[in-house]
């Protein structure tokens, strides 16, 4: 018998840290007391000149008056049986996105987004707290008996939970805490939402991104020698391989006739005849499905790399054109304008080497060259005090608390307790992939915090409700 059963046939039991998962509650308590080391190492000139002369007043000091709050609350939140947050999950989730629409109207406008609400000297993001709501409100939805995700009025309805929040955040508008809320669709996954879903979007997705870089016009003419080849590859008849080699010279000629003649519309011409003929023959051997499919995806494909090649150019401002080329074009970017942020933090990430400068011994960081390094560029700190032994060491961390949280989920009794899980795993996963992400120019800078590390209240806040609801969930749910 383990420690822990006897334990609990014993009764022996801590009000708070009784039966908790201690790896979880391990693994999250360093990841805080990292974070508060990196926020003081960031702000440490705060020190020589204090504002009020007072420890309390400097970042470091702030964030520890938000660690203290925040063990406070969940300290409570053990204390309350774990049943209240299903009991009470879509009323959070109404008060959740009743803050979002208050924000738009009574919160302080920070950076072109009224995204804050502002009181006594501190500030709060009700976005933080959205997503702890709709983790709640979409695992209740998804843990009632009549929802079944292979049905489509319960894939719509778990949509809108997510989709909501998403447009009330747009609206103030913040982009990355907005993107966050793709995180539920792991969930979704793990509980049956066909995979056909995650590969049309990565498919769109891609096109997307592509559409922002290249001419769309080369675009639809790819996707449409991509459409022949395959229909040339399907093709049964006795002369398959000479359509194929056809195909594949055809798709060849194109591609130095519009590259060295630029007769891309005659090209565009002849490739639809093409898919015609190919489609027509196709359908005489009763596989017309293929040729619909194709030509549904040549539509739409074409059509979201024109839209994306259109709202980049036509729509977004420049300051926005600029963070999408910061990421996809960098060459394009004046590097002490638009490029400075990403340069200056990929610098100060390589001058760390493999064990880095030592606490404190920063120079980048001391230099406060990194814009927003206690926040959206922590991991920049991180990579220069302590080399990449830290930086992986970090990341180590991460990612056993996510397969952590994914061993707490597994063993549910209680398939809202599950749900839940999947969607903190979810969260997390984004926050870190991105943020880390987007200090090396992996992914667009969109200004959402490193979970623990970046100093922050609300983030702090919200990740501490939502872990310490799924410690307390599974300190019963796991035995219920």
């Amino acid at each position: 018998m383990s420690r822990r059963s006897r334990a609990q046939q014993n009764g022996i039991s801590n009000p708070i840290l009784g039966h908790i998962d201690m790896v979880a509650f391990s693994l999250i308590l360093a990841l805080v007391v990292v974070g508060w080391l990196m926020v003081f190492s960031v702000g440490y000139g705060e020190l020589d000149n204090p504002a009020g002369g007072n420890f309390l007043n400097t970042s470091a000091g702030k964030q520890a008056i938000w660690i203290a709050i925040c063990s406070a609350l969940f300290a409570f939140i053990m204390l309350v049986d774990w049943k209240f947050w299903q009991a009470f999950a879509y009323p959070v989730y109404a008060f959740s996105t009743a803050l979002l629409v208050a924000v738009l109207f009574l919160g302080a406008e920070i950076k072109g987004a009224r995204a804050w609400f502002n009181f006594g000297g501190f500030s709060f993001q009700p976005s933080e707290l959205a997503k702890f709501g709709t983790a709640l409100a979409l695992s209740a939805y998804l843990s009632a008996y009549s929802t079944d995700l292979r049905k489509l009025r319960s894939q719509l309805i778990s949509f809108g939970i997510m989709g909501l929040p998403m447009v009330l955040i747009l609206l103030q508008p913040d982009a990355g805490s907005a993107l966050v809320f793709l995180s539920f669709f792991v969930v979704l996954f793990r509980e049956g939402l066909s995979p056909a879903y995650y590969i049309v979007a990565g498919i769109l997705g891609t096109l997307l991104l592509l559409g922002l870089v290249f001419d769309p016009k080369y675009i639809a003419l790819a996707l449409l020698g991509i459409s022949i080849i395959i229909l040339s590859l399907y093709f049964r008849g006795k002369n398959r391989r000479y359509w194929v080699a056809g195909a594949l010279g055809a798709v060849a000629g194109a591609y130095f006739l519009v590259k060295e003649a630029g007769y891309l519309a005659y090209v565009m011409g002849g490739g639809v005849a093409a898919f015609a003929v190919l489609g027509y023959l196709q359908y005489q051997q009763r596989n017309g499905w293929l040729t619909g499919q194709l030509a549904a995806l040549l539509i739409l494909g074409s059509s979201v790399a024109f839209a994306a090649n259109y709202g980049f150019n036509n729509v977004l401002k420049p300051h926005q054109q600029d963070r999408i080329n910061v990421w996809l074009q960098p060459e394009k970017c004046d590097e002490r304008g638009s490029l400075y942020n990403l340069a200056q933090s990929k610098t100060a990430i390589g001058s760390g080497g493999l064990q880095g400068k030592g606490f404190l011994n920063g120079t980048m960081t001391k230099g406060n060259y990194v814009p927003e390094q206690s926040t959206d560029f922590i991991f920049c700190t991180i990579g220069e005090e302590q080399g990449f032994v830290g930086a992986a060491g970090i990341i180590v961390l991460f990612l056993f608390l996510l397969i952590r949280i994914t061993v707490i989920a597994e063993r549910q009794r209680s398939n809202f307790i599950r749900h839940y899980a999947y969607c903190i795993a979810g969260i997390l996963f984004i926050h870190i992939f991105i943020n880390i992400g987007m200090t090396m120019g992996l992914m667009p800078i969109i200004g959402i915090p490193l979970p623990f590390i970046s100093k922050g209240g609300s983030s702090l806040l919200g990740f501490t409700i939502m872990l310490a609801v799924l410690l307390k969930m599974d300190k019963h749910g796991s035995r219920a």
